[in-house]
């Protein structure tokens, strides 16, 4: 099945100029970029962003981290779109995570774990609806879309 998955490269990965090995990540896998912007987010973006989190101890430090520079959202395309990222990503603890992992190889920290990823298809679409309009989004075919 063919999905679109919501993935925000955090301000300590763009500070460690790391935005080019982690998007060839998902790309190698066959994944397709369909929208894609630099920004620093705001406050209530990082509200909507993390409102599940809202009631926890470290809500507050996620959101200052959040915020605390530029951040890339994008739309990735394909099949299992949102079970591949999470893999690719690896565990939220990067202490946990496999060491090829995205987590497991950058980060070092839960805060600081370097990305961000939808965990549903549905919370995909909520989570890129806080940063994109439908007409942001590429419709492209995947190619060898059959093949993958």
């Amino acid at each position: 099945m063919i999905e679109n998955q919501f993935v925000m490269i955090k301000p300590n990965a763009i500070k460690r100029g790391l935005i080019g090995r982690i998007i060839e990540k998902y790309e190698n896998k066959g994944l397709k970029i369909v929208a894609l912007k630099i920004i620093q987010m705001k406050e209530s973006q990082a509200q909507a962003l993390y409102q599940e989190h809202e009631k926890k101890d470290f809500y507050p430090s996620l959101v200052d981290f959040i915020l605390s520079g530029p951040v890339i959202v994008m739309i990735v395309r394909g099949p299992n779109a949102v079970q591949a990222v999470r893999q690719i990503n690896g565990a939220t603890d990067p202490l946990e995570a496999d060491v090829g992992s995205i987590r497991g190889k950058f980060g070092l920290t839960i805060t600081k774990n370097i990305v961000h990823a939808s965990d549903s298809r549905e919370n995909a679409e909520r989570e890129w609806r806080i940063f994109f309009d439908e007409q942001e989004i590429v419709n492209y075919s995947l190619i060898g879309e059959n093949e993958l």
